[in-house]
């Protein structure tokens, strides 16, 4: 399998028309796309910590969520951060593939793989107008609003988690949408959710949303989408044979 069978095979399985319009992934560089895929490295992010461990280890190919190259590129030199990247890989043969947008999206993706990393499976889809079913609904059955937060602390092995709302109020009805979710707040809230868990939940409207009776647990964008890694390189290993390893991106500390 080369580098371009590897994407258009990923790509029947998380098709481009899931993809948000603003989005861009896909190939996001590619020196040879008939080089024979061999070993891939799996990343959240397309950092230079990641692209420096898939070069220096004999990586051919790194897979990630995130898109290295996000905006429209005017230049490559080593005096950008995004050039420093691209010549990284370039240089060292090494081809990179994004599923940003359409991995949140697609049956088995990022949400879902959220929901199974809290040990649930989704009972619905949601989202708003650029992504009608992004989101996941899970019914938990029934704790307290503290009693969840401990829980995702605990599953997705969080040093912490930011919590708005009622820590006594009983929660029954979840909304998850893994990464920035702040967009998602109130279409789970008009979904009837009692609580809402993303990384990103954006201050003011978790403040507001609070006074409304949704509760939201905000455990941190690389935690809440960390778990689909596995899910991408197990499928890689699995369905095409090839060697693959996981690279933990996060860039974040809690002190």
């Amino acid at each position: 399998m080369n580098v371009r069978e590897l994407h258009d095979q990923l790509t029947e399985l998380y098709p481009k028309s899931l993809s948000c319009p603003w989005d861009n992934d896909g190939i996001m560089l590619s020196p040879d796309l008939t080089k024979e895929v061999k070993r891939v490295l799996v990343a959240l992010d397309a950092t230079g910590a990641t692209l420096e461990y898939a070069v220096q280890n004999g990586f051919d190919t790194v897979v990630t969520h995130h898109p290295m190259i996000f905006k429209g590129l005017k230049s490559v030199t080593e005096c950008s951060l995004v050039g420093r990247r691209v010549l990284t890989t370039a240089l060292a043969g090494v081809s990179v593939i994004s599923f940003h947008t359409r991995f949140d999206a697609a049956d088995g993706g990022v949400n879902d793989a959220l929901c199974s990393a809290l040990g649930y499976t989704a009972s619905e889809k949601f989202g708003d107008d650029e992504a009608p079913e992004l989101g996941r609904i899970i019914e938990i059955g029934e704790m307290t609003a503290l009693e969840f937060a401990c829980l995702v602390k605990e599953k997705l092995g969080c040093d912490a988690v930011r919590v708005n709302g009622d820590l006594t109020q009983t929660v029954k009805r979840v909304g998850l949408c893994g990464g920035d979710g702040k967009g998602f707040v109130y279409p789970a809230l008009l979904a009837g959710c009692d609580a809402f868990v993303t990384g990103d939940a954006g201050y003011n409207i978790a403040g507001d949303t609070s006074e409304e009776g949704l509760v939201t647990i905000e455990a941190g964008h690389y935690h809440t989408e960390a778990p689909a890694c596995r899910v991408l390189a197990d499928l890689i290993r699995e369905k095409f044979g090839v060697e693959t390893e996981i690279f933990d991106s996060c860039t974040y500390t809690v002190v």
